[in-house]
């Protein structure tokens, strides 16, 4: 072979690992890039259920704080502490408890309260003192009833359930 043959096929051959070494670069770069996509789509995936994770933990953390704050004997006695700081006794027709559920760790106590002739404002401040209760309490069923003698008073009938642990 002569120098300028060797020069050639040289050339040629430097083209053609340069075109060889660009594709397999393309490749590794496209390859790369769909990595990436994917875990950053990973990463949202678990900033959304780290971000529910503590929204859960906060949950469980505000009931647990809940159902060691105070220790009532049961469902009427919560009633009573719920209804006593807003003057609301006298109003109080009846609280009738209806039923109490076991389960593995708490119990869960059930009550009919029924409420006649309060306002909508004493009505607001029932459900406020009920959901900020010191204590694990939740309302089961509401009826609010206008009251035939006064249509600005409501007759609440409504099931309360008292969660304890046991």
């Amino acid at each position: 072979m002569k120098i300028p043959e060797k020069k050639a096929l040289l050339r040629i051959s430097g083209f053609v690992f340069l075109a060889v070494s660009c594709s397999i670069l393309f490749a590794l770069s496209l390859s790369a890039e769909r990595d990436l996509r994917a875990m950053l789509s990973r990463q949202k995936e678990f900033a959304l259920l780290r971000d529910e994770y503590l929204s859960l933990r906060g949950k469980v953390a505000f009931a647990e704080s809940k159902k060691n704050l105070m220790q009532v004997k049961g469902v009427v006695q919560a009633v009573d502490e719920i209804m006593g700081p807003l003057g609301m006794k006298q109003k109080i027709r009846s609280v009738k408890p209806t039923a109490i559920k076991e389960m593995k760790d708490v119990t869960e106590e059930e009550a009919e309260v029924q409420i006649e002739k309060a306002d909508m404002n004493e009505a607001v401040n029932i459900f406020y003192r009920i959901e900020n209760a010191p204590m694990a309490l939740s309302v089961k069923r509401a009826d609010l009833k206008t009251s035939f003698e006064n249509p600005a008073r409501l007759n609440i009938t409504m099931t309360l359930a008292l969660i304890k642990q046991k």
